[in-house]
């Protein structure tokens, strides 16, 4: 069987909230997690999909009932109803081997699957991960860096939970009988969601029933000196917390900015050398620019236009202490309009071969 999914809590509202309120959380939801925004992106494709399944539930007062009432065996209800009908007393004449059914039983002797006595169960910590840019000389060198998160914090009016324990609310589910029953055999038990008391703790009308709100923080962060390219830095405890108070990490996922000058290929970075004809032909030594600073390198004689020359270690920080290569590739300049001297010099030359 699968788990038990909260479709209220996917969409961020409480177990009272209205069609409206339920529409309006999951157009919010669909574009920020939608396929096109994250491609690529599979945990935002689960959670689409996830979301689409809570709205589909919650928007249908059918379905909606159902799930309310026997939580993740909603769908064995349904099946059971369309496969045998109910009978005049609003049950199943449903045979006792029917494989679901034996589950459903086993399920609510367990007390498991039915959203559990009106209560918001706790919430566990939850991680955050996003991308960190940084330069390629803050690489290189290290950093520090100042962060703004947007996260959420357990409500300081109900502490997480949702909802108010000093204040009730009639049951949605039983009327305030305190008593359900399980249509398919006709046995009366204890309402699952008040649990008998025919009222449940009220929302709470600071964080409307979610049990948490958004915070903003400011956070600091030292970038290590050689960071590499995709490094993953794990910041513990500046996560979002749980309803318990503990909080979840921080996952900084690095993406280094390569200067315009620069093509990337790898850890490998490209720069494109001009060299006048006449240093190409007698040979010579250039400035080239490298993420650490200029740097000489020599031209032989006779060098081509297009010819790659390595200099070592001047590239992107590999991970561990090594470090990629830069790659001079040349390009031989010719003056559009020569001088007079230049002209007559290289006529003789030209003459004299």
């Amino acid at each position: 069987m699968s788990g038990y999914k909260d479709y209220y809590k996917l969409l961020g509202v409480s177990r009272s909230a209205t069609e409206k309120e339920i529409k309006a959380a999951y157009r919010k939801l669909a574009r920020q997690y939608h396929p096109d925004v994250n491609p690529n992106d599979k945990q935002a494709e689960a959670k689409f999909k996830d979301i689409n399944e809570a709205y589909e539930v919650l928007s249908d007062p059918d379905k909606r009932a159902a799930y309310n009432r026997y939580g993740d065996q909603w769908q064995n209800y349904q099946r059971m109803r369309e496969q045998y009908g109910e009978n005049a007393s609003g049950g199943f004449d449903a045979p006792f081997g029917f494989g679901n059914f034996a589950e459903f039983i086993e399920n609510l002797l367990r007390g498991s699957g039915f959203g559990g006595g009106g209560g918001t169960p706790n919430t566990p910590p939850r991680d955050i991960e996003q991308t960190l840019n940084i330069t390629l000389e803050e690489a290189l060198n290290g950093t520090t860096k100042t962060l703004i998160l947007n996260t959420e914090e357990p409500c300081s009016k109900c502490k997480g939970q949702g909802a108010l324990t000093n204040t009730t609310t009639v049951c949605p589910d039983c009327g305030g009988t305190g008593r359900g029953r399980l249509a398919m055999i006709n046995v009366n038990i204890a309402c699952d969601r008040c649990e008998g008391r025919g009222t449940i703790p009220a929302p709470c009308d600071q964080c409307k029933g979610r049990g948490f709100l958004p915070k903003a923080k400011r956070i600091t962060v030292d970038v290590p000196r050689g960071v590499a390219e995709g490094q993953r830095l794990r910041l513990v405890g500046e996560g979002t917390a749980g309803s318990n108070g503990k909080k979840g990490n921080l996952y900084l996922n690095i993406h280094i900015i390569t200067p315009s000058i620069y093509e990337r290929q790898g850890d490998d970075l490209y720069y494109e050398a001009e060299i006048d004809y006449l240093l190409a032909i007698l040979g010579g030594e250039i400035s080239v620019p490298t993420p650490t600073g200029e740097v000489k390198m020599k031209i032989p004689s006779g060098t081509q236009s297009g010819m790659l020359f390595r200099l070592a270690g001047k590239g992107l920080p590999k991970s561990g202490s090594k470090v990629g290569d830069l790659m001079v590739r040349t390009k031989i300049t010719i003056p559009k309009k020569p001088t007079e001297a230049e002209k007559d010099l290289l006529e003789k030359i030209q003459a004299n071969r």
